[in-house]
């Protein structure tokens, strides 16, 4: 008898911090804040003079206050679309709608992470800290409330989620220049084909929530021709490094060749949606996307270290 009701409670304990732990990854979107604190620390590394100088507790930082915004950006979100989650299959299994965690519980997480984050992205410089808050503002205030309003808000969410490649450049360097800016604009026309592949196969779970995420409303030729032009222009934003005109950020012709080759692997992709116009070549295309912009960054790395 002893040994069985010391069991239970032990068991109780470990089955509630595992679904505590299963809630917080949901309700922060783990998957999706990592590969996004993974783009600020690619630019934080691009931004770096050398490793001899490199600089690891402001990583860590940027690292842990990276994770805090993005987690707050999307319990927020969470919070507010609570309802609309609850009509969607992909959402409605998330911990608010599905009862498992209270509006209000999740606003003191995404508050709490929003301090956290701001505060140690203010330790590393200012501008990181504010850039870092004009993302969180822009996602939750401004993109998330036009989602069922107008398909401008892929538009508007674009900003905020071209911010963290440029802020670890920033939080770096302490600058916003050319070369930041170059980076913003480059994961900025990559948002386009991304978001758009993803409310393409999704389009019908998007519909029951009223959500406008493809630019002519539709699965088109219309929708699929604005894919391709977007990715020919994230492809020459990609290029730009390798011409000498954005500073610091440089790239070489051979690094410029295999950036070449992933952006027409992703064409490829795109203009593979505009002759199927299938679910099943939408979802390819988002998969592509991330390869795409994770192996880019990866080579901008290994140029600046190996050249």
């Amino acid at each position: 008898m002893y040994l069985r009701a010391s069991f239970i409670p032990n068991t109780l304990s470990t089955i509630s911090l595992k679904s505590i732990y299963v809630d917080f990854k949901a309700i922060t979107k783990a998957g999706l804040a990592i590969s996004v604190v993974f783009s600020s620390i690619a630019g934080f590394v691009l931004g770096e003079a050398d490793f001899a100088t490199f600089n690891w507790i402001v990583l860590l930082k940027l690292t842990i206050g990276g994770y805090c915004m993005v987690g707050a950006s999307n319990a927020f979100n969470q919070v507010i679309e609570k309802d609309l989650d609850a009509l969607m299959d992909r959402t409605k299994n998330r911990p608010i709608p599905a009862g498992r965690m209270q509006p209000n519980v999740a606003l003191a997480i995404a508050s709490l992470l929003t301090i956290i984050g701001i505060f140690l992205l203010y330790t590393i410089n200012p501008k990181t800290a504010m850039f870092g808050a004009i993302s969180i503002f822009l996602y939750t205030s401004v993109y998330t409330p036009l989602k069922t309003v107008t398909s401008l808000s892929v538009f508007v969410g674009a900003f905020p989620g071209a911010i963290p490649f440029m802020l670890g450049w920033v939080a770096a360097t302490g600058n916003f220049g050319i070369e930041a800016g170059n980076l913003f604009l480059i994961q900025f026309f990559w948002q386009f084909p991304h978001f758009w592949a993803i409310g393409w196969f999704l389009y019908e779970d998007y519909e029951k929530a009223g959500f406008f995420m493809l630019p002519t409303g539709k699965k088109d030729k219309g929708t699929a021709l604005q894919i391709i032009l977007y990715t020919i222009w994230l492809i020459i934003a990609s290029l730009l490094p390798v011409l000498g005109y954005t500073g610091q950020l440089y790239s070489t012709p051979i690094a410029a060749v295999l950036v070449f080759l992933l952006g027409v692997w992703m064409l490829f992709y795109a203009v593979r949606l505009y002759q199927l116009r299938t679910a099943k070549a939408a979802r390819t295309l988002m998969l592509v996307s991330v390869s795409y912009i994770t192996l880019l960054q990866l080579v901008y790395i290994f140029d600046k270290f190996l050249r």
